[in-house]
């Protein structure tokens, strides 16, 4: 076996990995019941999905002999933002009391996130 056969196998294995956690998350999506929990699925596609496109991208370049590293660039881009991103819009849900709220913070302590300060507003003081 060459290397180019086993290049050629480990190609396809990372794109049949993307392809199903890809095919996970899109499920997930559209059969999870509310923001908080269908925010999970799509977060599983863009790292470990989207992770193992770019691996097969990047070993495909190198097994024809114009590798480049511009997938691993990509993907510490997407491994930075795409929890960031997510936090965010976890937050939002919290404040907009669109989603249930955590559990009690342990001894007497409160979630930073749920700090309420001067001139915060729910959508439920807002006039509208």
């Amino acid at each position: 076996m060459t290397w180019h056969e086993i290049g050629t196998y480990a190609v396809a294995v990372f794109l049949l990995i993307g392809a199903f956690f890809t095919l996970v998350g899109a499920i997930g999506l559209f059969r999870l019941s509310d923001a908080m929990t269908r925010l999970h699925a799509p977060t599983k596609v863009g790292t470990m999905g989207i992770g193992a496109l770019l691996l097969a991208s990047m070993t495909s370049g190198f097994v024809a002999g114009v590798g480049s590293f511009h997938e691993l660039l990509i993907m510490a881009f997407l491994f930075v933002t795409a929890p960031i991103s997510a936090n965010f819009i976890s937050k939002v849900n919290i404040h907009m009391k669109s989603s249930f709220a955590p559990p009690d913070a342990p001894d007497e302590q409160t979630w930073s996130t749920l700090i309420e300060r001067d001139g915060d507003e729910g959508p439920e003081s807002g006039s509208a």
